[in-house]
């Protein structure tokens, strides 16, 4: 087997860390702070840092673009049935990646080639033409058109869900991948308030 650099690098520095692992094995299952994060995939966002966690602290569920997807609302459920979580945070942010395509464009994308796609700041292409599959077109890509709406939109989702209890506060931001800020979305909170 052929070790990749980023392989090899990754396997470098977990040696580094578990060789200074001290007592997090003794961690309880159960977040310690008792809430979870619904987050964007994007290398840019640290939850442990822009959230002030430390392991154990809390959950952290992503997905592309922090969207409530059924599987991203399976693990709030569990989060909460099993573990004890009793707050919700859904946060987005700023120059995501899922605005810059909609659901037709990525299964149009696919359809033509599966090797990564070129983006020129206006328009998606592909480099080459293989041939892909159409099953892309049959996806919901839960893209974004509207950021703060796609806020809204997910707490929402979340609240009316009729797995999650009324009495979990769900909160709406959106993180600013510019000044590390979180800023709330006030009506995605209010959509998310404890069902009276």
């Amino acid at each position: 087997m052929c070790d990749s650099k980023i392989l090899h690098e990754v396997k470098t520095a977990n040696e580094a860390y578990a060789a200074d692992f001290g007592d997090k094995g003794s961690l309880a299952l159960p977040p310690a702070r008792g809430f979870a994060i619904l987050t964007c995939m994007d290398a840019r966002l640290d939850p442990a840092k822009y959230a002030g966690l430390a392991e154990g602290d809390a959950h952290v569920i992503r997905n592309a673009g922090g969207r409530a997807s059924d599987d991203a609302i399976r693990s709030l459920v569990i989060s909460h049935k099993l573990l004890g979580t009793r707050e919700w945070f859904v946060i987005h942010h700023t120059d995501c990646g899922m605005e810059l395509f909609t659901t037709e464009v990525i299964g149009d994308l696919l359809a033509d080639d599966l090797s990564t796609a070129h983006f020129d700041g206006k328009k998606w292409s592909n480099p080459q033409h293989k041939g892909g599959s159409v099953a892309g077109r049959y996806i919901n890509w839960l893209t974004i058109g509207d950021l703060a709406g796609s806020v809204v939109e997910d707490v929402k989702r979340i609240r009316s869900h009729p797995l999650v209890p009324g009495d979990i506060p769900v909160y709406g931001f959106i993180y600013d991948v510019r000044s590390g800020k979180l800023i709330e979305v006030p009506d995605a909170t209010a959509a998310g308030k404890i069902a009276a």
